[in-house]
């Protein structure tokens, strides 16, 4: 049965991207992010920061690949188990996701997740919020718990 239903799942995300490039087809050939996949070496740790903490849904699940398929209203990201000797990315060297970014809902929000993850012994926190190349943009940059930059940001 959960085989079944991630299928379906996978099937619906691939439609509504369908549909949505179709409803644009005449204005331009792309129309923003279908969704972002990550590969994580911790399935489990990652999934559940994504959810507990920047408030994430769990769609569905591949347990055979493994996967996870997750959505906060606006974003969907999947995430990929990777390899137990998986080489992991160095943003200076190798060619690939510098860093993904999401938009934070106000300078509170932004600062409560702040709050929250500098006691996260699994998250490391590049920088803590700071203005954006002098504002008024602000941001925070961390690595989750597989290590992938992440950047949250509120443009007001």
């Amino acid at each position: 049965m959960k085989k079944l239903s991630t299928q379906i799942i996978t099937c619906l995300l691939f439609l509504l991207g369908t549909l949505t490039l179709a409803a644009h087809a005449d204005e331009k050939s792309t129309a923003g992010f279908d969704h972002v996949g990550l590969a994580v070496s911790d399935l489990d740790a990652s999934a559940t920061f994504f959810v507990d903490v920047l408030d994430f849904e769990i769609r569905g699940r591949d347990k055979k690949y493994p996967a996870a398929f997750l959505n906060n209203g606006s974003m969907t990201l999947t995430l990929w188990q990777t390899a137990d000797d998986a080489v992991k990315f160095d943003r200076k060297n190798n060619v690939g996701l510098h860093h993904l970014a999401i938009k934070a809902t106000s300078f509170e929000a932004l600062d409560a997740l702040y709050e929250k993850m500098k006691s996260m012994p699994s998250v490391a926190i590049e920088f803590a919020p700071e203005l954006f190349y002098g504002g008024p943009a602000k941001h925070m940059i961390f690595r989750e718990p597989s290590g992938n930059r992440i950047e949250v940001i509120y443009r007001p």
